[in-house]
């Protein structure tokens, strides 16, 4: 009989044995690629072709939702307010009220529905993959994003007429904060002299203006937040790239033309075509199409655009649990900003075609029987900093696979040319 101390020491020297045995078991790093003179280019491989600029490239893949991190917008939220403070929500109403109409507006984003249009339509559901974060900017932060301000001269809100001020900027240039990065949400009230016109109608209306928005109508019509998220998202859709679908050619194909009714009645045309999309004027805004959605995420992948500029860059810290694993056959034909490692394993094939941000410290890696095909592709990081490039592992004679063509560059690796083992 052995003692337990004894079953111990046989365990580890049977563990010993198997080790030594089958040294074939044991993965290493038989390289580091830090620079494309590392990778032998590829003589079969295409180049990627022009697929980084079209739309569809940038729809989410619903099978593999993680390879489209949600990114979030940075807003902020402006209550305009006249001098003796009767005009809008003051600041303990209004805090709350700002935050109730942020978070519907999030609640809407994750809850795509189907398109009214066109009749019997077919046209997929996909999540959006964005959301609202209210943030604050330095000097700011015992308001937390949520600001109040009383000013006679510049509170109010006239959609037509002489004194006509929709597209008036003024407001914008006094009391935006942050405005290079955050999306300044300004809620106005309609004029007081306005409201008491029979001819003027006191409803919910909004424009965006750059990285600014007006919304009016909130205080008046004392309709909850949830009122306006619909009004909320149509312009924010606007300042990430949309345009409106009833009148003219937004540029997809899923969006199509209709006369703009605002609900469904019992009259033609709005007996059959009344539309629920997000960029319509209509009661419910709360439908995006594929086209829409890789439009905004194509937006928010251009490096010198502006809706990449008031986004949350996550993309700028590493993440583990973020890390995004290869197991079957993948193409990235639009550009990707990860959070986390990228893994591919035995059997798993990615090609990228298009550009592919990996965040600071994170790293590629390649299992053998596991490739990486890199086509016209530019793999760096998008923070101006350092990662630790492509790690290239092996079993025995089993390595992974990592092949290049057409314009492919690889930037920013900590340490270039570099050969590791373990």
């Amino acid at each position: 009989m052995y003692t337990i101390h004894q079953l111990q020491i046989k365990q580890f020297i049977g563990f010993l044995i198997l080790l030594f045995a089958f040294p074939g078991c044991t993965e290493k790093i038989s390289q580091v690629i830090g620079s494309l003179d590392q990778i032998a280019p590829s003589q079969t491989l295409q180049t990627g072709g022009d697929d980084c600029s079209a739309y569809t490239s940038y729809s989410p893949d619903t099978t593999h939702l993680d390879h489209t991190p949600v990114k979030y917008i940075r807003v902020n939220v402006h209550f305009m307010n006249s001098s003796d403070s009767s005009k809008n929500y003051n600041y303990h109403r209004a805090r709350p009220f700002g935050e109730k109409l942020i978070a519907a507006a999030n609640q809407h984003l994750t809850d795509n529905q189907k398109m009214a249009l066109p009749r019997g339509n077919t046209t997929p559901i996909l999540p959006t993959r964005y959301q609202y974060k209210i943030s604050t900017s330095t000097g700011y932060e015992e308001n937390r994003g949520i600001y109040c301000h009383y000013d006679d001269d510049l509170y109010w809100f006239v959609s037509r007429g002489r004194n006509k001020n929709n597209y008036d900027r003024h407001v914008i240039k006094k009391y935006s904060i942050g405005l290079d990065s955050i999306i300044n949400i300004f809620v106005v009230p309609h004029h007081p002299d306005s409201v008491v016109s029979e001819s003027y109608a006191v409803t919910s209306a909004g424009i965006a203006l750059g990285n600014a928005i007006k919304i009016a109508g909130v205080f008046e019509t004392r309709k909850s937040a949830r009122a306006f998220r619909g009004l909320l998202n149509h312009e924010v859709g606007h300042v990430l790239g949309l345009r409106h679908t009833w009148n003219a050619n937004d540029g997809c194909d899923d969006t199509p033309r209709n006369p703009n009714c605002w609900m469904t009645t019992d009259q033609a045309p709005c007996d059959t075509a009344a539309s629920n999309n997000l960029m319509d004027y209509n009661k419910h805004q709360n439908a995006w199409t594929p086209c829409q959605i890789g439009k905004i995420q194509f937006n928010m992948s251009r490096e010198s655009s502006r809706a990449r500029r008031v986004l949350d860059p996550l993309w700028c810290q590493l993440d583990p649990k973020k890390t995004i694993t290869i197991r079957d056959s993948i193409v990235w034909s639009g550009a990707k900003d990860l959070e986390g490692n990228l893994e591919i394993e035995e059997g798993g094939v990615l090609t990228v075609n298009c550009r592919l941000s990996i965040p600071p410290h994170g790293e590629i890696t390649v299992a053998p029987g596991g490739k990486l095909l890199l086509r016209d592709a530019l793999v760096h990081n998008a923070c101006g900093k350092t990662w630790n490039g492509i790690k290239v592992l092996t079993r025995g004679k089993h390595a992974g696979q990592v092949r290049q063509s057409g314009n492919t560059v690889i930037e920013n690796v900590v340490v270039a040319d570099q050969v590791m083992s373990q």
